[in-house]
């Protein structure tokens, strides 16, 4: 089964400039997607697709490669993430390769891990699946949310059994995390969505699942790192003076 990771990198992004290379703990953000695909061992290729000639360089060198810059009608706003990756898999076609399945990575998850990815393609294999769609836990239920009216009454906000209701004894709500998607590739060209017949959800953690859409989702990702790194260095101190 051949494999590939496409990592989708524009360099259009508004709400944080650039944030696709901005320095995470000494790298470029989109490095520890690359390191992350590299460390998996799942992938035949390992792609960016970018517009830009500066993401392109800076990707090759931590490992990834470049084939083609992304079609400039896909370097906007309102293109689709699967729009680009049917593109990307045309242009591959048009080379002379194929894929079994293809996987969307977004560099804005930084803390996805190798085994996260690992478990995804185990997951696709145990489930006979068409899709895997990465998810986390809700940080609260939904069902404790509404909207407002203009005056911004709260009157029926909330349904009265909800209210009764122990936060505890409240279902689980999972939301897609945006941090791996993997596709059979025939099935992905054939439908018009990935979440249909035979498509799984990959539980994640919620440190795993941060996707820097923001300067404070960066600074969160960033005091996560940190802290698991410190956490890690503990433990091979412990591990070394056992």
């Amino acid at each position: 089964m051949r494999n590939l990771a496409i990592i989708p990198a524009r360099s259009g992004s508004k709400r944080l400039k650039d944030k696709n290379i901005m320095m995470l703990i000494g790298k470029p953000l989109l490095a520890y997607t690359i390191e992350a695909a590299k460390a998996s061992g799942m992938f035949d290729e390992i792609m960016i697709s970018t517009d830009s000639n500066k993401y392109a360089e800076i990707a090759e060198q931590w490992g990834a490669s470049v084939p083609f810059l992304r079609n400039e009608n896909l370097s906007n706003d309102i293109a689709s993430s699967w729009d680009v990756l049917k593109d990307v898999l045309q242009m591959y076609k048009e080379i002379g390769k194929e894929f079994d399945t293809v996987a969307l990575l977004q560099p804005t998850s930084p803390l996805r891990t190798a085994d996260d990815i690992i478990s995804g393609y185990e997951l696709m294999i145990e489930k006979s699946a068409n899709s895997v769609v990465a998810v986390c836990e809700m940080d609260h239920s939904p069902l404790w949310t509404n909207t407002l009216p203009e005056d911004n009454s709260i009157v029926d906000f909330i349904n009265e059994d909800i209210i009764k209701t122990p936060r505890q004894g409240l279902p689980n709500y999972y939301r897609i995390n945006g941090a791996l998607y993997i596709t059979k590739t025939d099935y992905f060209l054939s439908v018009n969505n990935i979440y249909k017949e035979k498509s799984y959800a990959l539980i994640m953690s919620k440190e795993h699942s941060i996707d820097i859409d923001n300067i404070m989702d960066f600074v969160v990702a960033e005091a996560v790192m940190k802290h698991i790194l410190n956490e890690n260095e503990v433990i091979k101190y412990e591990i070394s003076n056992h």
